[in-house]
């Protein structure tokens, strides 16, 4: 009897979930057909006998589909880590191997000390690669510069003849390293852990401004950058070093420049006409952009002072500046005496001090560079400036010579990185004290600023020396007087001579005649033909 009745029933069940299926097939499709833009969801009224149910059904529908693309993402996220997990794997593999060929034992029974061992390693490079202080060094041969860079340009020291001193970093893995820097440090800057505020400014490449960089070969890559803070006068600067490894931070410093002031020392005896074009970029640049400078001038001697003290009333009040200290010495020009009367003459807090000739141009941006680039008993800024040639040269060929803001590029044929110089520094007045400041037993032309750059050398203090692109040495006739001792002459000798043109302009210079031979050949032949 059960088997009948089983026999019985089972057509009929079997006929009753073809007609179900069939219906929930026909609902499923008029739910999902696509729809133009001006129709509306065809959902059913929900005051109909079966409406209610119906979009009860819909909804249970629809939410299935959004757990489906859950699960879906959930899948996707759980093979990323299991990526991830395997890419950690790989990593730690190589600093494994790293760590042998460094020459850090591994212990197999601790598999967490080679990292460990790697990691004291990289860090003792850290400590030698002058990030925190100072190392004491016996000459100015053995200090290494900086260059500096932007996003565009790479501004070098070392050429040669090929190369030149504003470049595109042209070489890929040149390019690829400082792009690399530059998002690392904005990686840090954005990072949670470098602010707690969740209102905190996100920070692009627009807000780099520029960077500074050296390679010891011994130790690793340095890279200090700077960028724009969150107001006028404030900076972010990020300390990285790559000690021939995976880059790492080493600095996050928040620096707020708003106070600090700059005393511009200028030693001058006559040259009452450069002092006007001086004052003229004074004006311009420290008074109406910067606003936080002061100007202190020592002057030698009597003549010309009129003219020299003339320039300063007037730019006082035009400018309504009164931030200038004008000091005479009836003396000898000497300039470790001038810069050194003009530092310790200042009553007032410390200050940054940045010793300055009249034939010096420099911007805005360049005093920031400065600000920068110094701390109190800790770092000291030796930049080395652009050196122009003679414009008569450089521009001979043309109609006339262009305005000076004109001729301030940074190209071969216009000038050169006067890294043979060392008289342009700024430091903290409390560092030159305490170094001792300039052997005053030295006279006339040269050799001051080398002896106190030697002894900011053989200090704990960080020297910075790098090109700067906001610093400029305007050409002008040098005069070699014949009370120089003989090593002084030859320096001015050798120094005229490079500020005259670049190798290629001085080689036309000499071998004009042959030029001019050649060009009368030329016309002769063609006459005939």
């Amino acid at each position: 009897m059960v088997r009948r009745g089983l026999v019985t029933w089972l057509p009929q069940m079997i006929v009753l979930l073809v007609v179900l299926c069939c219906t929930v097939s026909v609902l499923y499709m008029l739910a999902c057909t696509p729809r133009g833009d001006n129709q509306q969801l065809a959902f059913p009224r929900a005051n109909s006998p079966t409406g209610k149910e119906e979009y009860q059904a819909i909804l249970r529908e629809r939410e299935e589909h959004h757990w489906d693309y859950i699960n879906m993402l959930k899948r996707q996220i759980a093979q990323l880590k299991d990526e991830l997990q395997e890419r950690s794997e790989q990593l730690k593999t190589m600093q494994g191997h790293s760590t042998d060929l460094l020459g850090v034992g591994v212990d197999q029974g601790h598999p967490e000390k080679p990292q460990k061992d790697l990691m004291q390693f990289l860090h003792s490079q850290v400590s030698k690669a002058e990030v925190h202080t100072g190392v004491k060094l016996p000459t100015e041969y053995a200090a290494v510069p900086f260059e500096s860079f932007t996003l565009q340009k790479v501004y070098q020291l070392e050429m040669g003849l090929t190369r030149h001193p504003e470049e595109k970093p042209v070489r890929k893995d040149k390019r690829d390293e400082l792009v690399e820097a530059i998002e690392f440090g904005l990686e840090t800057l954005n990072s949670p852990e470098s602010n707690g505020n969740t209102n905190r400014q996100m920070y692009s490449t627009s807000d780099f401004i520029e960077g500074i960089y050296r390679t010891e070969r011994d130790k690793g890559t340095l890279y200090e950058l700077t960028f724009k803070g969150n107001k006028e006068y404030e900076f972010k600067q990020i300390a990285l070093f790559r000690p021939f490894g995976p880059i790492m931070k080493v600095k996050n410093e928040n620096l707020n420049m708003a106070y600090t002031l700059i005393n511009v020392i200028v030693p001058l005896a006559k040259r009452a006409s450069k002092f006007q074009q001086f004052m003229q970029n004074f004006r311009e640049m420290g008074i109406q952009q910067d606003r936080r400078i002061h100007l202190t001038v020592v002057y030698f001697g009597k003549e010309q002072m009129s003219e020299v003290k003339g320039i300063l009333e007037n730019t006082s009040k035009s400018a309504n500046f009164k931030n200038f200290t004008f000091i005479q010495l009836n003396e000898e020009f000497s300039r470790g005496k001038g810069l050194d009367v003009g530092a310790r003459v200042w009553k007032g807090s410390n200050v940054v001090l940045f010793f300055c000739d009249v034939d010096i141009y420099f911007t805005a941006e360049f005093l920031n560079t400065c600000r920068v680039n110094t701390q109190p008993g800790k770092k000291v800024f030796y930049p080395v400036l652009f050196s122009q040639y003679n414009p008569s040269l450089i521009y001979g060929h043309h109609d006339s010579i262009p305005p000076l803001e004109q001729q301030l590029v940074i190209k071969k044929e216009t000038g050169f990185w006067r890294d043979f110089g060392f008289g342009m520094t700024c430091q903290y007045r409390s560092d030159y004290i305490n170094i001792g400041g300039f052997d005053l037993d030295i006279k006339g032309w040269g050799g001051e600023d080398v002896h106190l750059y030697r002894k900011y050398l053989h200090s704990n203090l960080i020297v910075v020396r790098t090109p700067v692109r906001g610093l400029f040495h305007l050409w002008h006739e040098k005069h070699c007087l014949d009370e120089l001792t003989p090593e002084q002459y030859k320096m001015c000798i050798q120094s005229k001579a490079m500020n005259e043109a670049s190798h290629g302009q001085l080689g036309m210079l000499v071998f004009r005649r042959e030029i001019e031979a050649h060009r009368r050949k030329q016309k002769a032949s063609n006459k005939k033909t």
